[in-house]
């Protein structure tokens, strides 16, 4: 496993190039599903300083807090409610650019402004949400969904 993360710089697109290949390092050799989680978490915040970034696992028909890095978090989502609740109940991926214009928006921060979320597939089910938010407008674009993808499909393998 990687003791250090090496940042990448350049374009958005450059800076996941880089950073992907680590995170598969980071959890090619451990099998703790929870360790993988928090330190993917660490390693796109690291890279990218979002606000908030997590993910939400599915526990009893709800969405339960998991590993995260940033602020206190909303612990448990209901499906359907929210951008991750809307993503879980449709297992689509969502791309917010202001989150006050998303209809039953939760705002467990006031700060947060704009947000992604990607749901984690298992045998056709979503039992997970990875969720990132910014404190700016307009934060995640196509390149984003693109390359947070390819991270959702790491998850997916050992999920």
């Amino acid at each position: 496993m990687a003791e250090e993360l090496s940042l990448q710089q350049g374009d958005k697109a450059e800076q996941y190039q880089g950073l992907i290949p680590q995170i598969q390092a980071i959890v090619a050799d451990e099998s703790d599903t929870i360790a993988n989680l928090a330190n993917i978490c660490a390693a796109l915040q690291q890279q990218f300083d979002w606000f908030w970034i997590g993910f939400y696992l599915v526990r009893e028909n709800e969405l339960v807090l998991g590993p995260f890095q940033g602020p206190i978090a909303c612990t448990r989502i209901a499906k359907g409610r929210g951008v991750c609740g809307t993503a879980w109940q449709q297992k689509q991926l969502i791309i917010v650019p202001d989150v006050d214009q998303f209809p039953g928006h939760i705002a467990c921060s006031s700060a947060s402004k704009s947000e992604i979320v990607l749901p984690i597939m298992l045998g056709g089910e979503c039992v997970a949400v990875l969720d990132i938010d910014s404190d700016v407008l307009n934060s995640f674009d196509e390149v984003d969904a693109y390359y947070l993808k390819e991270v959702v499909s790491i998850v997916e393998d050992f999920i």
